[in-house]
């Protein structure tokens, strides 16, 4: 079976995940835990960041690199177009999904938990003790990056659900940088505009380039979590983050086109894996690990 090395809350690792479930290929989910679990993944693959894909004797790393592995090697349903000018528009829509939706997604997502109290507190599992909440929000801002929590002595659930948001950058103890209020209103206007376009596109046909999906839906799709966290059943995120998002994004009317589309590419095509417990109820303390063959 496939196995696909990940952050649940990662949005490149969402992005493969789609295409996974799209061609209906069955797979393993191995949870990285951000720091200590990077470093098995280094050892494994020679990098630190998700997603990277097992199939067999073959590692694959980078959702893109992924994403072509698997339309060569398991070809039906496809994600690339055949028309050439279709097949074109795909492949730049997703690499402006990876530059443009996915980097400027995580900034205004951190913004928005530097910034928004109720936020902030969608990204504690239940089971959170209070006092613990209550430190967190009351850091002051300058303390609320994401890279100074993943870095402090959060115990090790926490850590799960709060540092791997922006997961698939951070190195073992890293800190995350240039999320300043200047950055993120940059971000969020970038954003905007995104949107603006996706939803045009989408006012009048079902998908991105033509009568089927194609790899632009799947990036487009994962790639803009972090602007609305979905409802959808098959993450297993928090309960307090599904519908949750960016203010002044994923609350905006204009954009409601696009995410109804995507909510729509979610309940046709994204499938809910039984196969592991929710994240929203680890064993406090126990340190998760993946498992190197």
């Amino acid at each position: 079976m496939l196995e696909l090395y990940q952050f649940e809350l990662s949005h490149f690792s969402e992005k493969v995940r789609f295409i996974l479930d799209y061609k209906n290929l069955p797979y393993r989910k191995i949870e990285v835990t951000p720091g200590i679990g990077q470093l098995d993944l280094f050892r494994l693959s020679g990098q630190r960041q998700v997603p990277v894909l097992k199939d067999g004797d073959d590692l694959i790393a980078g959702s893109t690199a992924i994403a072509f592995y698997l339309e060569k090697k398991y070809p039906d349903p496809a994600i690339l177009p055949i028309n050439a000018q279709q097949r074109a528009l795909t492949l730049m829509l997703e690499e402006w999904a990876d530059a443009s939706i996915a980097l400027n997604g995580r900034t205004a997502m951190i913004g928005a938990f530097n910034q928004a109290p109720e936020f902030r507190k969608a990204f504690f599992p239940n089971q959170t003790p209070a006092a613990l909440t209550k430190l967190v929000n009351d850091l002051p801002d300058a303390a609320r990056n994401l890279g100074n929590l993943v870095a402090s002595n959060l115990p090790n659930a926490l850590k799960a659900v709060v540092g791997a948001v922006p997961g698939d950058v951070l190195s073992a103890g890293g800190a995350i940088a240039g999320f300043g209020s200047e950055a993120v209103a940059a971000a969020k206007a970038d954003l905007a505009q995104n949107l603006e376009a996706l939803s045009l596109m989408l006012s009048e046909k079902p998908y991105l380039i033509g009568d089927q999906p194609t790899l632009a839906d799947f990036a487009v799709a994962g790639l803009s979590m972090y602007i609305k966290f979905p409802a959808s059943p098959a993450l297993d995120i928090p309960m307090g983050l599904k519908g949750q998002g960016v203010p002044g994004l994923a609350d905006n009317p204009a954009y409601k086109t696009f995410f109804d589309w995507r909510d729509k590419l979610y309940l046709d095509y994204r499938k809910i894996d039984e196969t592991r417990p929710p994240v929203n109820t680890p064993a406090e303390g126990v340190p998760q690990k993946i498992s190197i063959d």
